[in-house]
């Protein structure tokens, strides 16, 4: 055993000090770690800070080893801005339990404002069994909580595919416009990624209607994380999808539509046992001067077809 952890998970040390000051391995790893990682005791005492945990609160080691993270420090809040370090602290409850526990808050960050953060704590055990303190691993939420913003938007306003989670036809119709509108005034350019399921009948006359919805899920959301954080993608109609990707040229069109059509192939369901996957046709267009919502769309949703006359699970450009 070279580090403080046995195979076991258990701490092969009285301590965690010791542990701590022994695992020079493990304390090199961690702190390689984006994600921020700090330890601690039975009292709640901080014994070990990460470099990611610094970058992500502000807050340097020397500022809060030895102390308790109510003390002023990351002074973690829920969404309603309600304290939980005095109830609701999952490191404690991590430790009381000594089960793993998971919750989404706030940290105060040291220059004053709040930081949406997911955590993951985990109780420390000695070798005999006893718990001695916790691990907290914790990254930082905003692009969750504003996907989660975003949703809830498009529900209140009616423009959100309640089967996939994604914007409706609706949504991307009213997207295209504003882009068309920012490519006349201000020259911003953009494109779009017009694609459709291969075969998509094939898997609802095979597998069911359950089966299917679940496929249109899959894709939806392989295609969302495939794209940019900054872009869009909605579901057109039916099997049929459009991203619209912003501040782009032509050349990183392409790439992005084939990245999707790539994970897309790539991606698959399991359904009693047996892998369903799918593949898309993709037409891909630069908005040019001139267009107009059903220009736009029109000349993707040929460019899509052509993609599908050669042979299906390709990327068409035009």
């Amino acid at each position: 055993m070279h580090g403080p952890l046995s195979e076991a998970g258990e701490l092969d040390y009285s301590t965690l000090e010791e542990a701590l000051e022994s695992g020079g391995l493990f304390r090199e790893i961690i702190e390689q770690i984006a994600d921020g990682v700090y330890i601690l005791d039975r009292e709640r005492r901080i014994v070990y800070w990460n470099s990611g945990a610094e970058n992500i609160a502000g807050f340097s080691a020397g500022e809060v080893l030895g102390r308790r993270c109510s003390d002023n420090i990351l002074i973690h809040v829920d969404e309603r801005a309600q304290p939980l370090c005095l109830s609701g602290c999952v490191a404690c409850l991590a430790m009381e339990t000594g089960e793993v526990r998971e919750a989404d808050a706030y940290l105060h960050h040291k220059a004053g404002h709040r930081v949406p953060i997911h955590s993951r704590v985990s109780p420390l055990t000695s070798s005999s069994g006893e718990v001695v303190g916790g691990i907290e691993v914790f990254h930082d939420n905003r692009d969750q909580v504003a996907a989660r913003r975003k949703i809830e938007e498009l529900e209140r306003l009616s423009l959100l595919d309640q089967l996939t989670g994604i914007g409706n036809r609706r949504f991307g119709e009213a997207h295209v416009t504003s882009k068309l509108a920012e490519l006349e005034t201000y020259g911003w350019p953009f494109g779009v990624l017009f694609f459709d399921i291969d075969h998509f009948k094939n898997v609802n006359d095979t597998f069911g209607h359950a089966a299917g919805d679940d496929v249109l899920k899959m894709v939806a959301l392989t295609a969302r994380n495939a794209i940019r954080a900054a872009d869009v993608v909605s579901r057109w109609g039916g099997e049929e999808f459009a991203a619209v990707i912003e501040q782009v040229e032509t050349d990183t069109l392409l790439e992005i539509g084939d990245k999707t059509r790539a994970l897309v192939q790539e991606s698959n369901i399991d359904r009693d046992g047996e892998q369903i996957s799918v593949t898309v046709s993709v037409g891909a267009t630069m908005a040019r001067p001139g267009d107009d919502p059903e220009t736009l769309m029109s000349r993707a949703d040929v460019l899509m077809y052509a993609s599908k006359d050669a042979g299906r699970n390709k990327v068409t450009l035009g």
